[in-house]
């Protein structure tokens, strides 16, 4: 009987990000060989700094078809707007 390792999801920083983003996707039997393996395959020319690697079956996601109810409450919060604020002159334009 074969058993195929668990997929995992990759995200690197690069060394000027600010955030993480995701990369690709790998087979793995850990957490500690998933981060091996992603610096072997994604991270060739030293551009990471951090890596994450999540098992594909613990990412959640919303669905896109669902669009229009999940973000529509935030539509309507218009005091979340830059527009509602004064930006002090010292800040320029933002």
């Amino acid at each position: 009987m074969s058993q195929e390792w668990p997929l995992w999801e990759i995200f690197i920083r690069g060394q000027h990000g600010l955030s993480h983003r995701h990369v690709g996707s790998l087979h793995a039997p850990d957490a500690e060989m998933a981060i091996n393996n992603a610096r072997d395959v994604y991270t060739r020319r030293n551009e990471g700094v951090s890596i994450w690697a999540v098992k594909s079956e613990e990412v959640v996601a919303s669905a896109p078809s669902k669009r229009g109810p999940l973000f529509e409450p935030s539509n309507a919060k218009v005091y979340r707007h830059p527009t509602f604020f004064k930006i002090p002159k010292e800040v320029g334009s933002m």
